[in-house]
């Protein structure tokens, strides 16, 4: 019997693994990026946290695939030679006016099966000496992975299996097939296949509306811009410490992560990127900003978060000043002095017409065809679940 063939388009760590969850279930499976390495958008510009689960709407796709994942990641890549290093991390509140945000988190926790306790300022200066608050959090199974190495392994993984990956090659048109399954064409060829899978993140609305779909959301880019703390001021942190997240926003604020080669990362803000895959403020398109312009849903959201947290976002962004003193309300001895730009990324965040943010993974189907559409954090966690998911739904499609 022939085996099913299928196009997956996008080359990051959501694309990868559909393409290898595919392949284990004997598909003959295309790999099309546009860009010439793997991993070059938000799989390689993230803050590479194995994240635990604990923020997360009970029963959601993104509070059961990241605790799922946040086993099945690491099982990956120690089973692969990926470095990955589980530590645990701190949610802390700074101010009793944060306690009932922070018991929220807790009961979250528990009921979406995350190893997690409340514990008092003293208790959370044994785990990090310089922190400040009343209260914390301590979540147990939140971890520090490679994952661009995660993306190396899958291919390496997929050749070894024979998978045609092709960088360089972007979707150009997709059309049904004139004998079914889908036709892609990239400029040079036209590949033909039973189904079509669209990973392409930042791209993935107008990868669906290429394929003939109108998706229910619109992607707007989000930037989100790092620090690092100077060499000599590493041990200020521990390990990872967040703050207790705006429960209105799917942001979760200026947070210290401990990477595995001992480099502090501090950040990120969030403000509207000009490009899709603008990673300065240099970084302007015309056509992206006259898209998202001519987007109700974007006003809407502007309208209600413009003022002050969108002002203040991008004030932080242009201040080092600013930034700093977010991070010193969680390390009040991390001043000014002891930061220096680390570089960005760019989140893709599926937006509604009515201006809100989705706030779940977002996977739509339709005949031979399956295309996630919204996939931030906690998506690279949760990426091997999301490709048992997403191949499930190819093979029903």
């Amino acid at each position: 019997m022939r085996s099913r063939s299928t196009v997956v388009i996008g080359g990051g760590i959501i694309g990868l693994s559909v393409a290898w969850e595919l392949t284990r279930r004997g598909h003959g499976v295309t790999v099309l990026e546009k860009e010439t390495d793997w991993a070059a958008h938000q799989t390689g510009h993230n803050s590479n946290v194995v994240h635990a689960g604990l923020y997360y709407k009970p029963g959601s796709f993104k509070a059961r695939m990241s605790v799922a994942g946040n086993q099945s990641i690491v099982e990956f890549a120690k089973d692969n030679g990926v470095p990955v290093e589980v530590c645990g991390k701190l949610v802390v509140a700074t101010s009793e006016a944060e306690l009932p945000a922070l018991g929220v988190l807790a009961e979250r926790a528990e009921a979406n099966g995350v190893p997690a306790k409340l514990i008092g300022a003293d208790e959370a200066r044994e785990y990090e000496p310089e922190v400040a608050c009343v209260r914390a959090l301590r979540v147990e199974s939140t971890g520090i992975i490679d994952f661009p190495a995660v993306c190396r392994a899958l291919v390496r993984l997929l050749e070894e299996a024979g998978a045609d990956l092709r960088l360089g090659t972007p979707a150009r048109g997709i059309r049904a097939g004139a004998l079914g399954g889908v036709e892609v064409a990239t400029g040079s060829e036209v590949l033909r296949a039973d189904s079509l899978v669209n990973c392409a993140g930042l791209q993935s609305d107008r990868v669906a509306r290429l394929a003939g779909l109108t998706p229910r959301a619109r992607i707007v880019p989000f930037r989100g811009e790092y620090y690092e703390l100077r060499p000599d001021r590493r041990h200020l942190v521990r390990g990872l410490i967040y703050p207790v997240p705006d429960p209105s926003l799917p942001f979760l604020g200026v947070h210290l992560t401990r990477m595995l080669d001992g480099s502090v990362h501090a950040g990120p803000n969030a403000v509207l990127a000009l490009r899709r895959e603008g990673y300065r403020w240099s970084d302007i398109s015309v056509g992206d900003l006259a898209e998202v312009a001519r987007f109700g849903g974007a006003w809407r959201l502007a309208r209600k978060y413009a003022y002050p947290i969108g002002l203040d976002e991008v004030r932080r962004s242009f201040s080092k000043r600013r930034f700093a003193a977010s991070l010193a309300k969680l390390v009040p001895a991390v001043g000014p002095d002891d930061i220096v730009r680390h570089g960005s990324g760019v989140r893709a965040q599926a937006l509604l017409p009515d201006g809100s943010m989705v706030d779940d993974f977002l996977i739509e189907s339709a005949p031979n065809q399956v295309h996630v559409l919204n996939a931030p954090s906690p998506a690279a966690t949760s990426a091997l679940e999301i490709a048992k998911y997403v191949a499930t739904e190819v093979e029903a499609s």
